[in-house]
């Protein structure tokens, strides 16, 4: 049974920093590449940032460049996402999603998402 856990999202104020999480089992998480999608109230979801399966490239999206990081540790399946210089527009559920394909065209297996709240 696939599963992807995201953990570590919460309240913060502007200009805080949090580290999301996402523990994946029950497929080969090493062979896939990986992403954050976001999806702010009221709001469709939004490609946040791309791993490929080896680490060894990312993309992201412009309005987190600079400020988010992508990183994956294939010995404990887990993909993390470093949030610094957090901003109000940051607010949103996030989502750890798996594909098989690099570059990624669908993916193949989601998480339930993480609650993010940047507010003063």
């Amino acid at each position: 049974q696939v599963q992807l856990v995201e953990s570590g999202g919460g309240l913060v104020q502007p200009g805080d920093s949090l580290r999301l999480s996402c523990a994946a089992s029950g497929f080969t998480f090493s062979t896939y590449a990986m992403g954050w999608v976001r999806q702010a109230p009221g709001k469709g979801l939004e490609w946040v940032s791309i791993i490929n399966s080896g680490g060894g490239n990312t993309t992201y999206a412009d309005s987190v460049k600079g400020r988010f990081t992508i990183s994956r540790d294939n010995a404990k399946n887990t993909l993390y996402l470093q949030m610094n210089s957090l901003k109000p527009e940051d607010t949103a559920v996030y989502y750890c999603a798996a594909s098989g394909d690099y570059p990624i065209n669908e993916y193949d297996y989601w998480g339930q998402g993480t609650q993010v709240t940047v507010s003063s």
